[in-house]
Order: C-alpha cells, then structure tokens, then sequence
C-alpha cells in the first residue's frame, strides 16, 4: 500500500481500494464495508472499500513535532466555562455537560497521520484505536471508548464516564454519579431503537485500565426492533451521550455555545458491514485539515472543581502529544 492511498485500519481490518464516499447514512444499508466517519455537529461521512483483509497496520516513521500547541481555551476560559456550565445546572436546565477545548499545531500538508498512528499503536496501544485516511479526511485515532457494537440485531454500548491516574484505588462519588446519570441517558436512547423490554445494563461501573490512564465503564445491551436501518439507528444515537452531556439536548446547545464546533472529534469513528458494526467514540484522535487538531474534554456537574477538571484535560492529552511531539502549556 503506497503512502497516501486511501485506507482504513480498525483492530486488525486493513480496509483499501477505494469505492466510494457517501454522506448518506442509507448507503450503509446496501451490505458493502463502509468506514465511517460522523462529526459532533452530525456531519457523516461513509468511504466503501472493495478489500478488508485481516493485517497488521502498514507502518511508517513519524518526525516528532517541535514548539507549542495552541489551545483553544486557556486555563482561566477553561475554569469560566465550567462555573458557567455549573449556572446552567443550578438552574435546572442541564445535569452535565461535557468541557471541550481543541489544542492545535501547524503541520506540513503533505504530511499524513501513517506515521502517527504507527507511534500509537507501539506506545498508546487503545482498544479503538483506528486509522482513516480518505479524500478530505485524515484521522489517527487512540480512542477508548466504545460507542455502538452490533451483531445481527444484538448492540452494546460502553460509556466511559470516570478518569483517575494508575494506582489510585476507588473513584469518588462525582465520577460515579456521573457514569450512572450517561448510562441512563443511553438507555434511553438505545429504548427509541430497541425492542421492549431488552434494554438491560449487564456491567456497571468496572474499572478498566488503559495506557497512562483508569477509566469507569459501563455496558448497556438490547434487540434491536425488526426491520430497523443505518439511517435511523445512527440519527438517534448521535451524538454519543459520554461526550454531549444530560439531557443530550440541553447539553449539546450549551455546548455549541461556548465551544468552536469539534468536527469528527467526539463523532463516531469506525465500521459497518451489513448487521455488524464496530464505532468508536473518537476521542484521543489526531485530525489533520489546516493544521493537526486535537480535542480533550471533561464532564461538568455541579460538584466539580473547576481547576481539577482542567487538570483533567491536560491528563488526557499529555502522553498522546508527547508522542506526537511538540509541547503541552
């Protein structure tokens, strides 16, 4: 595979020969392999390729970036922000709402995210990690959160609400509140696609260790109803509840709000093959377009300290840009 031909990697699928790109959702019910890209603000993009093949990711070397990312939020908007979204909870208009900010470095056009991904694979290896590189869209991603799974009419979704440094041995009741009102939430939007009575919740609150990081998830299963499609299924589960807020709605204007829009970062990154599907949540992604963007987040509730969930934005960030180079203020 040369370097720049459109492809796409997601847990041992290589994905190349490009067919077509849609920005139908409809288009995924033809029964072909699709790699799909959607934006928080409901942009989708779907690329169908004529090869899958089980194989390692084509590896390529990486030039470690130099200087400063910018931030689209410096410390002190990130902390207005988050006492702004706490006004809104004491006004009963919104639960929490997931903080976003975008770090930002020039990078040379030429230049694809092969390379970064091959780093990410070696030092951040993410249960979702995945790579998409088509016309318009160039995304290294170490996500690991689980957005939607899907085998015949059987799906599961794994929120990810709770964060914590290695070794520390319970999370507090913040993250754990936090987790069960975004389980809720996604039962709720799994109950508008899914038979009666099969929403059910059969992991709550695990601890799951990741590279650099411990994160609280939760399962929720159902059946999908007979007869229901790729347009309908993705329209009511987007955007992803872990990363908007509750209720969704609410969340989301605040959101649009006060932040720049995130484009695929906190979309749906991943595939669709007839009644399968493996998306992620896409974050920890790298996307190129103008320069190299990275976004990171946290859930605000009312209980939250404004100063620590910046600290959890950098958490987030520091080991992914310290392998793709460059340094976090």
């Amino acid at each position: 595979m040369n370097s720049g031909e459109a492809n796409f990697w997601m847990n041992g699928r290589l994905a190349t020969d490009l067919i077509e790109i849609s920005h139908d959702p409809a288009a995924l019910d033809d029964g072909g392999f699709w790699a799909v890209s959607t934006t928080f603000e409901g942009g989708f993009t779907a690329a169908k390729f004529a090869t899958v093949m089980r194989s390692e990711f084509p590896s390529q070397a990486w030039e470690p970036l130099s200087g400063t990312w910018a931030t689209s939020k410096s410390h002190d908007d990130y902390v207005a922000y988050v006492k702004k979204i706490q006004q809104h909870v004491s006004e009963g208009w919104v639960y929490q709402v997931n903080a976003c900010r975008e770090l930002r470095h020039e990078i040379d056009a030429s230049i694809n995210l092969r390379g970064l991904f091959s780093e990410i694979l070696k030092n951040n290896p993410a249960p979702w990690a995945t790579y998409l590189e088509i016309p318009g869209i160039n995304i290294a991603s170490a996500s690991p959160e689980l957005f939607l799974s899907r085998v015949g009419n059987y799906v599961r979704t794994s929120p990810i609400k709770g964060t914590q440094l290695p070794g520390q041995t319970h999370f507090g009741a913040k993250d754990i509140a936090e987790n069960v009102m975004i389980v809720d939430l996604m039962r709720n939007d799994l109950g508008a696609i899914c038979e009666s009575g099969s929403v059910s919740v059969p992991r709550l609150l695990d601890s799951e260790v990741h590279p650099g990081l411990v994160h609280l998830v939760s399962d929720i299963v159902g059946e999908l109803k007979s007869g229901i499609g790729w347009s309908q299924i993705i329209s009511m589960l987007h955007p992803p509840g872990s990363i908007s807020g509750a209720p969704k709605s609410s969340a989301v204007s605040v959101i649009e709000a006060n932040e720049n829009k995130r484009g695929p970062y906190c979309g749906a990154l991943g595939w669709v093959q007839g009644d399968a599907c493996e998306l992620s949540v896409a974050i920890r992604i790298f996307f190129k377009d103008s320069a190299l963007r990275f976004g990171t987040g946290a859930g605000i509730t009312w209980s939250s300290d404004p100063d620590a969930e910046w600290e959890e934005t950098q958490l987030k960030a520091k080991r992914l840009i310290s392998i793709a180079g460059g340094e976090l203020v």
